[in-house]
């Protein structure tokens, strides 16, 4: 795995927000799950979350940076396709995420 500032030399282009974002979700150990409002919170910009969603939806090291770990507040798995739902839901049930149909079972133990 590439260290942080490999990583950081990798997003040269985005902005310093999208970033930021990228950066706190490389840290979501697998087997979490974090949401888009904690993530915005960690970043200290609270009301945030929606832009979260924006620069994760731009994620150009999808296989470094595991947005499939973030999801809505409600637990449940988003993305622009029914395949892609589908590759994200697939994902987090390998690492062990407790999933009810499109929902991750949110609970202390997984949430990051």
């Amino acid at each position: 795995m590439e260290n942080q500032e490999e990583i950081l030399k990798r997003l040269d282009g985005r902005t310093e927000f999208e970033k930021t974002v990228l950066m706190a979700v490389l840290k979501i150990p697998k087997g979490k799950v974090s949401t888009y409002k904690r993530i915005a919170e960690i970043i200290g910009k609270p009301r945030a979350f929606r832009a979260v969603g924006n620069a994760l939806h731009k994620n150009p090291l999808a296989s470094i940076i595991p947005c499939h770990r973030v999801v809505r507040s409600d637990g449940r798995i988003v993305g622009e396709t029914i395949g892609e739902i589908e590759v994200r839901r697939r994902m987090l049930l390998e690492e062990g995420i407790p999933i009810e149909g499109y929902r991750v079972r949110l609970s202390k133990e997984i949430l990051y």
